[in-house]
Formats: C-alpha cells, structure tokens, sequence
C-alpha cells in the first residue's frame, strides 16, 4: 500500500461521512490548509492525524490501521519485513560496530550517513532519514520493547557528520540510556579482535516466541529465522556481550568522549 492508496481512503472515508476538508480540519482541531496539503500529497499524515480522522469520521481505526501499512511500506522494498519485526518486538538486542545504531541516531548523524558518498539524490536522502527518525518512535511508544545496544567504541569515536554531530549523538546516547526499558554496552578498543568485528546484527523476540535475525551486507539487509543462523548470532551476542563494559562503565566512557556538557 502507497500513501495515494491512503489519501484515497481518507478522501473516502470523509465523503461517506458528508464532512468537507473545513469541516474535517474543525473536528480534528488541524488547519483547513493541512488537511489540503495532506489530501495532494504535499504533507506526510502523522499517526496522531490519522487517530484524530479515524474518531472524527468514525472509521473504527481503519485509517491507523492503513497508515502502519503504509508505513512499513516506505523505503527500500527489502527492508520492509524488518520493519514488521521491529514494530512487532518485545525484544530487540542490537551490535554495532562501525556506526551508532539507526535507532538511536540523530538527525545530522543519519543525515551524513545516508549522504555519504553522493549515493542518492537529496530527496531520497530526506525520505530515508525521515523513515530512520519514525522509526525511532517505538522507543518512546506507551508498550516499547526492551532493548539491549551493544556498540563497539569505534562506533562512539567515529566523527560522522564532524565533530559537533559526532558530540550531539553521544549526547542523544546519554539521553537514551536512561530510558527504563533500554540498556548500553560499549566494547573497548582494548578488547582488540572479537566475532563482532564482521559486521552489525539485530536479534528480535516477538510475543508468540518467534526469534529472528537482521543482517545487512553493503548492499541490503535480510530478515532470517531459520533456527541455526539465530542460534549462531545468538552465540555472537553472548560472545561479543561478554567482552563489553557494563552499563555504568560504558556510559562514564561515552561522558568522556563528549565534548560538551
């Protein structure tokens, strides 16, 4: 499903209820002009918009429903599974070892990464840092997952972006870590070679007891749940877990890579 499919049920959704755009924007309490630019496509819809028009025009969630659709749907076809997983967790373990993990990046910080090398046009590159930072959401939603991030500290050194975008994201780190339900590790240089170095991985639990792995080459990623390549990561994580800081040692290291207060 694409977001046309979606102004289409919106548009839908507002006849069958016999409520014009002004009318709309008065229930919901959002500007005629947003609702207009929402209903060509020049504005993305929120899911605090698409909740308010689902009460407003009594379609049952169905708009909500189709917006998470849509959602998932954005961005490079293949990551679209993985989004289905993420959203889904109940729990995420997360290993790094070159870059700050997508889910914790900031705006700057993701903003570099994606551009780097010249690779995609600037509108691409607003799309995908913009599907980076929604994704972000399930960190602060009212059920999020626990989460486990383990970075090596190249990852925490790296001057992405420079200097200070370097110095805003380990703030962004400090500010994270104290979330309830989230937990940092950083492996020391010190630690030299482990089975990490060979690249990042994201493990996920899902309600019903279904594991699965995430697993990105230099040209796309793949969701697996076969039960030996999870096992194998899952050794990795206990591998690799084993070498880090704890919590309280990793954030002290990150204070002191910061620049700024």
């Amino acid at each position: 499903m694409n977001f046309d499919m979606w102004i289409r049920a919106l548009k839908a959704a507002r006849a069958g209820a016999d409520v014009s755009q002004e009318g709309l924007a008065t229930l919901v309490k959002w500007s005629p002009s947003l609702i207009a630019a929402i209903e060509t496509g020049r504005r993305r819809p929120t899911m605090e918009f698409a909740v308010a028009a689902d009460e407003a025009l009594h379609t049952g969630g169905l708009l909500a429903e189709l917006l998470k659709e849509a959602d998932r749907e954005r961005g490079p076809s293949w990551f679209v599974p993985w989004r289905g997983y993420e959203q889904e967790a109940t729990r995420l373990r997360a290993f790094e070892p070159c870059l700050v993990p997508g889910l914790l990046q900031t705006e700057e910080y993701a903003r570099a990464v994606i551009s780097a090398g010249g690779l995609h046009p600037s509108a691409t590159v607003d799309e995908l840092v913009a599907i980076r930072l929604e994704r972000q959401e399930l960190l602060h939603r009212a059920d999020p997952p626990q989460i486990v991030f383990l970075l090596d500290e190249t990852a925490v050194r790296r001057p992405v972006g420079g200097p200070a975008v370097l110095d805003a994201q380990l703030g962004r780190l400090l500010e994270v870590a104290e979330l309830p339900h989230v937990r940092l590790h950083v492996v020391p240089l010190s630690v030299g070679q482990h089975v990490g170095l060979g690249g990042g991985f994201v493990l996920v639990e899902l309600a019903d007891g279904e594991r699965a792995v995430y697993l990105e080459n230099a040209a796309r990623g793949h969701v697996m749940n076969d039960p030996e390549t999870v096992g194998l990561i899952d050794r990795k994580w206990d591998n690799v877990l084993g070498e880090a800081l704890s919590t309280s040692a990793s954030l002290d290291l990150i204070r002191k890579l910061k620049v700024t207060p």
